[in-house]
């Protein structure tokens, strides 16, 4: 049930994030161009050869982390899972109650790679502190603090890193994801 609450309540936002973009600039959003780093949610061809249109995709079949899991020995919370190996897409800004943050998001599998060898290092870095395992999903808007999922209960935490988590923010990622409001202020062209 938690792996499709996260797959449903991402949806939604990522059907929001597109609403809101479409609303306010009359297209799919854009991001930087580059023939090096493609990605199955890019759409049409580069603008100026500077700028690509892009709208998040089902990855099918969906990813997994099992040899990440395998090498930690643990296996990671099904939230966690869901988030990251469910679609393609750029990472989209959001605002919850406590402010502006950016979900991070998986581009493609070069991408997927690079994200994994971050959750080694954070997943190491918890270890050797002797704290409990957490995953992280978000940035937020003060640069020294980052939203994470506790690995054992799903809860959604705020943390500065290499210290243990300040406090909940929601009892899961399906709750949390639930309640942001997509943030659309950058033009696409810009």
């Amino acid at each position: 049930m938690s792996w499709m609450a996260t797959f449903s309540e991402l949806e939604a936002f990522m059907d929001r994030f597109l609403a809101a973009h479409r609303e306010r600039f009359g297209g799919l959003p854009e991001t930087d161009w580059d023939p090096d780093w493609p990605s199955p949610c890019q759409v049409g061809e580069p603008e100026d050869d500077r700028r690509i249109r892009w709208q998040p995709v089902r990855r099918e079949p969906h990813g997994d982390f099992a040899r990440l899991e395998e090498a930690l020995e643990t296996a990671f919370h099904p939230d966690i899972r869901a988030y990251y190996t469910t679609f393609w897409s750029e990472g989209m800004d959001a605002r919850a109650d406590d402010g502006g943050l950016f979900l991070l998001q998986v581009w493609n599998e070069r991408d997927f790679e690079r994200l994994q060898e971050n959750l080694i290092g954070h997943a190491l870095a918890k270890r050797q502190m002797r704290q409990p395992l957490t995953l992280f999903f978000a940035t937020t808007d003060d640069p020294d603090l980052f939203l994470s999922v506790d690995n054992d209960s799903g809860r959604v935490l705020l943390e500065r890193p290499g210290f243990k988590p300040l406090r909940e923010i929601a009892d899961s990622l399906p709750a949390f994801l639930h309640g942001l409001e997509p943030v659309v202020d950058t033009s696409p062209w810009s």
